[in-house]
């Protein structure tokens, strides 16, 4: 198993859910964040300039099953890329082990409902 942390720009969250989603992931967790850049510029728009240095961002983090890995990493980078600075990053973490409370399922099938 493993767990998937991607920060992203919010404003792709929505798409980046739906292919996770299409992509077999179920169930992920999500905040709002804000990090601190390399940039040193503010942006200027409608003749002010705004803090760009400050980047709003949300963490999507789930946990799952080792087959679906790589189609899910492959359906966040689809969903997030704008090809501009700032997309985002993705970590990969091992996990050891889950359960489930409910049951006390451990290990992979904790991860899903079996129908």
């Amino acid at each position: 198993m493993k767990k998937i942390e991607a920060i992203i720009r919010k404003s792709q969250f929505e798409e980046v859910r739906d292919a996770l989603h299409e992509a077999s992931i179920d169930f992920i967790t999500y905040w709002d964040v804000t990090g601190v850049g390399n940039e040193k510029a503010g942006a200027i728009f409608r003749a002010k300039v705004y803090e760009t240095r400050f980047i709003q961002r949300r963490v999507i983090s789930f946990v799952c099953r080792d087959h679906l890995v790589d189609t899910a990493i492959d359906a966040i980078i689809k969903a997030a890329q704008t090809g501009e600075l700032g997309d985002g990053k993705i970590f990969i973490s091992e996990i050891s082990d889950s359960i489930r409370i409910r049951t006390g399922e451990r290990g992979p099938e904790s991860l899903f409902i079996k129908d």
